[in-house]
């Protein structure tokens, strides 16, 4: 049985972000001013990957959340990533 192409060497990352625990509201990040016309999943992973290992990534209308496993990932990309242009909107 032939492997899916587009799951090889990928893991999904959840859609969840929004977990209860105390420790993990400190590793998500929100992506504001977000064009998600055209921005998507993907594209927002491919982007805050660098960062750290993600964990969920879940957009809406306008914004998006990651979150990392920890928090100096979190940080990492707030630092890296504040005011950067996307689709012609600084994030």
């Amino acid at each position: 049985k032939p492997n899916n192409p587009t799951m090889t060497g990928k893991t999904q990352t959840s859609n969840v972000t929004n977990k209860n625990d105390p420790k993990s509201i400190n590793s998500r990040v929100f992506i504001g001013n977000l064009n998600t016309a055209i921005v998507k999943k993907g594209d927002i992973e491919a982007i805050f990957a660098k960062y750290g290992k993600i964990v969920g990534c879940s957009v809406h209308k306008g914004y998006a959340f990651v979150q990392y496993m920890s928090e100096r990932h979190a940080r990492a990309a707030v630092a890296g990533e504040n005011a950067r242009i996307i689709a012609g909107q600084p994030l």
